[in-house]
């Protein structure tokens, strides 16, 4: 690879792109069929059914996997990378999600009963274990359906 141009190239970084894309388009349609209105800002949120970040991930490292060999240094590298994303999600962010909930509801009480400031926490940061499964499942889906239709791309050039 010789430009920066070359990134778009390659079925690592559609795998990975697409993977996230797809994710977050459900998360989007899913509010819309539930509020009724179009909510942009799903496509870059945090949190929610299907990890997006799970997706991309896992996209990356199949694609790697499938195009370089499961053995290959890149593959082995994607592979831990996912595995450290998503456990980080189902775990680290997932807790900080939930605190975030129980300190909103002792600002609420704090806020209505004294003349506070309300800034509110972002609860929705991690995911839950389905939800980061399902988001390996899209990304491992999404890069199989792309590195089969990529010209010479399957290890081992078939």
């Amino acid at each position: 690879m010789n430009s920066f141009s070359d990134l778009f190239a390659t079925p690592w970084f559609w795998s990975a792109f697409c993977g996230w894309t797809i994710a977050q388009c459900i998360k989007m349609s899913a509010d819309l069929l539930r509020t009724g209105r179009l909510d942009l800002s799903y496509l870059v949120s945090t949190g929610g059914m299907p990890s997006a970040h799970s997706a991309l991930v896992s996209a990356l490292a199949a694609s790697l996997g499938l195009t370089e060999g499961f053995g290959s240094p890149a593959a082995i590298i994607a592979f831990c990378m996912a595995g450290i994303t998503m456990f980080d999600a189902a775990g680290v962010r997932n807790a900080a999600g939930h605190q975030a909930r129980i300190l909103n509801k002792l600002l609420d009480e704090l806020f209505h009963e004294h003349r506070l400031s309300e800034t509110r926490l972002k609860e929705l940061l991690g995911h839950t274990r389905l939800e980061v499964f399902v988001g390996m499942l899209i990304g491992i889906l999404t890069a199989m359906l792309i590195v089969s239709r990529w010209p010479g791309a399957l290890y081992g050039g078939g």
